[in-house]
């Protein structure tokens, strides 16, 4: 039979965590007091923690323990196609755009297989850091084939390069291929991003086509955790 002691000590603290008891930001006591707290084994303790960390409700920071993360995360379209730009006009908050590398390179390897890119083929390559309410917290790091994009600027990318893309070159975005997953930080993201201590990010990686069903944008939009909720809407279908 499956030991499920784990969850009324999931479901209390997920009450004290609704409830305001254990507020957001707020550390929940260690392994090591919930044992003492539930009379119950450390690993109990560990499989409840677990699956508040897993449903979003707290995040296991290194040094810090497990901290309450707040209700009140950014919704980012999954299946939208939208520009930075569209999604803050809408959070009401501000928004800042930096620009720390703009520049147009012959493809290696790893840009070729994501673009289909030939031998030989420039791209150019654009990293962003965007601010919220005073906190860099997305790293926008995009590819762009230059033979569908012939030009591109620092003005345009600070303010939309999906506006510029449609309303100043005339072409159509029509969809993309997307991949979401959870990923260790890397050097750049502690360099570009405020971190706050958080050991891993989450990656959407979007394969951008044109119209006319060409690739012609690779992008890893890299989104601290504690700051973003995913959000979708699927209809059910009979296969």
């Amino acid at each position: 039979m499956q030991n499920n002691k784990f969850l009324p000590i999931y479901q209390d603290l997920q009450e004290k965590i609704q409830n305001n008891t254990y507020p957001p930001e707020s550390k929940l006591p260690s392994e090591n007091e919930l044992t003492e707290l539930y009379n119950t084994s450390r690993e109990t303790a560990r499989k409840a923690l677990h699956l508040l960390a897993q449903n979003g409700y707290i995040q296991k920071v290194k040094g810090k323990g497990s901290i309450v993360l707040p209700f009140d995360k950014f919704n980012f379209p999954v299946s939208g196609l939208v520009s930075f730009k569209e999604v803050s006009q809408k959070v009401g908050k501000k928004v800042a755009t930096y620009v720390h590398e703009l520049s147009l390179c012959e493809a290696d390897e790893f840009i070729r297989n994501q673009l289909n890119a030939k031998s030989g083929e420039k791209a150019w390559k654009l990293i962003r850091s965007r601010e919220i309410d005073g906190e860099r917290i997305i790293l926008d790091k995009d590819y762009l084939l230059q033979n569908k994009i012939p030009t591109l600027t620092k003005e345009v990318a600070q303010n939309s390069i999906y506006e510029y893309i449609e309303g100043e070159l005339g072409l159509s975005i029509s969809f993309a291929k997307k991949e979401i997953t959870v990923e260790e930080v890397e050097q750049e993201d502690v360099e570009l991003l405020d971190l706050e201590g958080h050991t891993h990010i989450v990656v959407v990686k979007n394969y951008v086509y044109l119209e006319d069903t060409s690739i012609f944008q690779y992008t890893e939009s890299r989104h601290r955790l504690d700051k973003f909720r995913f959000v979708d809407f699927a209809r059910r279908a009979h296969l």
